[in-house]
């Protein structure tokens, strides 16, 4: 088993594992833009190697984009299937080659993730974690139900709450956790109850709310796009799932969890020099400054002018809950807060994605 950690190890290792391909390769895609992958695929086909691709079905903002990649990758002729839209997002990456290679991956095949954020994959040939692989990735493709077979190969929302859950719980001496966003309830109440029990946790991300107990820091100097766990020294879990209520229950998400001396040691160097660096700050150009200001005024505006009144549409939505009799009590203070927050995640999502979209169109890296 191999790990390869990004920015760093770029996607030589992807180059390699696709051109080593001798009867096929599957591999499945959330976004997409580095030709260089695209051209190996193209010329393992070349070679006589089926390639199927797997593609969301969307990825809010990019559709179009995923359209040209279809369509470029039928007329290099690959196979390519579309996921079924059951799901909020089917945002899984990985790639099989010859089934009897996994490459299980925390980011996408995009410049944005491979040279300018904290992330990482692995390569495993472990004989039941490529078959799992295989099994999910036919039954994606064919748009069938998914059944999970091994514990360690971690899916949502088959299996990734109870197993995460599970994992974190199992937590003796320490947690390190990279994360870009740690809020839902119940992994939240699972981490305080492991600091109560003595558990060192140390998160690189961001939590939802304050939480006493749990030192975070903002990840330094680059973007995060990892979901790593580091227990207690010995295990690991590397996926796609952030600890979010929408990664764990609603979307398609993939990890694994493993013991890897070599691997664990290498994540922990890497967390604690993460870590330890300093953020150094950072003034954006002058020019910036206003023109931010102004693309931000210009949307508050259509949004005030365009959005329809919010007060009929809650009545309605209230009205349904607490139904005709009215027997169901609502505190308009907690109502209040969670529509603010409910809003402003909504918000956050589309900005970061469609900001993720721009970047990837035009490769420019994020921040400059």
């Amino acid at each position: 088993m191999k790990l390869f950690v990004q920015p760093g190890d770029g996607i030589a290792p992807l180059l390699q594992g696709i051109r080593n391909a001798k009867n096929r390769v599957e591999i499945a895609i959330f976004r997409f833009d580095r030709s260089e992958i695209e051209q190996a695929l193209a010329e393992a086909v070349g070679r006589g190697v089926f390639v199927h691709a797997l593609i969301a079905y969307t990825n809010r903002g990019g559709e179009r984009n995923l359209r040209k990649l279809e369509m470029r990758l039928l007329g290099a002729g690959v196979t390519v299937a579309r996921t079924a839209d059951d799901l909020a997002r089917y945002h899984g990456k990985y790639m099989i080659v010859d089934r009897k290679e996994l490459y299980l991956l925390a980011f996408n095949f995009t410049y944005l993730d491979i040279e300018h954020s904290r992330s990482f994959g692995l390569i495993t040939k472990n004989a039941k974690a490529v078959q799992e692989a295989a099994k999910l990735f036919e039954a994606d493709a064919t748009r069938q139900s998914y059944t999970p077979g091994l514990p360690a190969f971690v899916v949502s929302p088959a299996n990734a709450r109870r197993q995460l859950s599970a994992f974190i719980r199992g937590a003796k001496k320490q947690l390190l956790i990279y994360d870009p966003e740690v809020s839902d309830t119940s992994m939240l109440r699972l981490l305080e109850d492991r600091f109560k029990a003595g558990v060192e946790i140390r998160i690189i991300g961001r939590l939802k709310r304050a939480t006493t107990g749990l030192a975070t820091r903002k990840m330094p100097g680059m973007r995060l796009h990892t979901r790593t766990i580091i227990r207690d020294g010995l295990q690991v879990f590397i996926g796609s799932q952030s600890l979010r209520e929408a990664e764990l229950d609603s979307r398609r998400e993939l990890g694994m969890i493993l013991r890897d001396r070599a691997i664990t040691a290498q994540l922990i160097k890497t967390f604690q020099e993460d870590w330890d660096r300093e953020e150094l700050p950072q003034q954006a150009p002058q020019h910036d400054t206003p023109r931010v200001v102004k693309v931000a005024k210009r949307v508050a505006k259509v949004v005030a002018r365009d959005l329809p009144p919010v007060a009929p549409v809650l009545e309605v939505i209230v009205r349904e809950i607490v139904g005709s009799d009215g027997s169901m009590q609502l505190d308009p203070a907690m109502v209040e807060e969670t529509v603010k927050d409910a809003v402003k995640e909504a918000v956050k999502e589309v900005v970061e994605n469609v900001v993720e979209n721009a970047v990837e169109q035009n490769g420019i890296p994020l921040g400059k």
